[in-house]
């Protein structure tokens, strides 16, 4: 009896030392798995990388259909680690995914597109900002065709082929070239994985469209009335007759023909690019004839007779234009050639009368002939700070810096400051109920405040103080002293 037990002590003494034996080797030999970091924080352990990244990928078919793309990546900040550990514990690789998925997009190969431009700050009057616009495409020839679309939508398809194709005609006498075209700014598209949440373009048409009116763009149809222009609809809708022209390419100008119960659209655009176009223009324009006025203290106030009546005469200028998404930016003169000279009105006026008291019948040009207006009394997108506004008074620029400014009508000197926004600027009290403002200039002429100042004296010079392009005259007429509470803007050109 003493024999068997010792026996079944000796049994289980090696059964347990068997056991112990294989335990030792199952820990001295670790599992290799994968640990998964989403932003530096474990979210989980799988057992195989590859496995995990092949899940991602053929869950990812809807993604793959949408794009037509070949492979979906893993979210930007997933990691894959491997690691050697004891614990058996593993999770599915369809548990990880749905937490990624949950937490993360996942993305598609692609390019992102830059452009650095340097525009007028939001913020600060008189300082400029960097414009940063990222753009996300399956492939960079997405890019290239848009902005190519929009070069044509702004420059003008035929014109742009034939500045590109070689083909423009040359200049004999007058007309135009264009000398440059380019998209302002720095550009940069470099391949990327780009997150599925980004607005992921696939087509140029989409881009485009996104391009010219932006992406948060909204449009209206608009039934067209008996007597409807188009230059009225574009004025009655606060968009300018170019952007009526965009959103509606059927017509080619602003002359082009409506008939009632016709429907277009009224779209507003918001340029995400700058398209720039350099043309170098010759061209005859009009000049403004002065008046000679005869005192004549035979005669009664109010009384006046044309002894000579006035002609315009005639100047070719050529000019350098720089337009910007189709609106004028800036206008270098090159040269003036006189082919007529204009023939001075002549009026025997009464001499008893208030010399402050302007004229409601005859105005005086502001600015010297050669003068082209750059930006009319319309509605528009303002070239500095981007906004859309109406532009109270016309833009005259061409005559070069410098060129002498001119009171439209006698009256007094009401103020003779500066803003940052119209620079050196003069308003006039004509006495009459009208006022005119002129903003802009480099120096002012020698005038002060209260002082009468006679019809065609020299007030100011045009410059390009504030903000401004280029060298012009901001001119208006007010009904009323200017931008104030009950004072309303006038079209200057219904004055003459």
């Amino acid at each position: 009896m003493k024999r068997f037990g010792i026996i079944i002590t000796c049994i289980l003494i090696g059964g347990s030392i068997f056991l112990l034996g294989f335990n030792y080797k199952s820990l001295s030999e670790p599992n290799a798995y994968y640990q998964v970091y989403l932003d530096d924080e474990v979210i989980g352990v799988v057992k195989s990388k590859k496995a995990l990244e092949r899940y991602i990928d053929q869950e990812g078919s809807q993604i793959k259909r949408k794009y037509n793309s070949d492979i979906v990546y893993a979210p930007e900040g997933l990691e894959i680690k491997k690691i050697t550990t004891y614990d058996k514990k593993l999770d599915s690789v369809k548990s990880i995914y749905n937490k990624i998925k949950e937490q993360r997009p996942f993305r598609i190969k692609g390019y992102q597109v830059t452009i650095r431009q340097t525009v007028a700050s939001a913020e600060k009057e008189d300082e400029t900002e960097e414009k940063i616009s990222r753009y996300y495409v399956l492939d960079e020839e997405i890019f290239n065709k848009a902005a190519e679309e929009i070069v044509k939508i702004f420059v003008g398809e035929e014109q742009y082929e034939a500045y590109k194709n070689k083909t423009q005609d040359p200049i004999e006498t007058t007309g135009n070239i264009i000398t440059d075209v380019y998209i302002d700014g720095d550009k940069t598209i470099k391949e990327v994985k780009i997150p599925i949440t980004e607005n992921i373009y696939t087509s140029a048409e989409e881009l485009t469209h996104d391009l010219v009116f932006g992406k948060d763009s909204s449009t209206k149809k608009y039934v067209v009335q008996l007597g409807d222009t188009i230059e009225k609809i574009a004025f009655n809708n606060q968009i300018s007759v170019g952007e009526f022209l965009i959103s509606n390419p059927e017509f080619t100008s602003e002359n082009s023909l409506l008939y009632p119960n016709q429907e277009v659209v009224i779209g507003i655009t918001n340029p995400q690019l700058s398209v720039v176009k350099i043309v170098y223009s010759v061209e005859d324009l009009e000049s403004n004839y002065s008046q000679e006025i005869i005192k004549d203290e035979q005669m009664m106030l109010g009384e006046e007779v044309v002894e000579t009546k006035g002609e315009k005469g005639l100047d070719r200028v050529s000019q350098n234009m720089k337009y910007v998404n189709g609106e004028i930016s800036y206008i270098k003169p090159e040269g003036k050639e006189v082919l007529k000279v204009p023939v001075n009105e002549v009026i025997r006026r009464g001499t008893h009368y208030v010399p402050h008291i302007g004229s409601l019948t005859s105005w005086h040009w502001p600015t010297t002939s050669g003068w082209t207006i750059t930006s009319y009394y319309a509605w528009r997108i303002n070239p500095i700070n981007g906004k859309r506004e109406l532009h109270d008074a016309i833009d005259i620029a061409g005559t070069g810096y410098g060129s002498p400014i001119y009171a439209a009508n006698n009256g007094t000197v009401e103020v003779a400051s500066y803003t940052n926004i119209n620079g050196n600027y003069v308003v006039i009290n004509h006495n009459n109920g009208y006022y005119t403002y002129y903003g802009h200039m480099s120096r002012f002429g020698q005038i002060k405040v209260g002082q009468t100042v006679a019809r065609g004296s020299i007030i100011g010079y045009v410059g390009d103080t504030g903000w401004a392009t280029g060298p012009h005259v901001h001119f208006g007429i007010w009904s009323g002293f200017p931008y104030r509470s009950g004072s309303r803007s006038q079209n200057p050109l219904n004055f003459y």
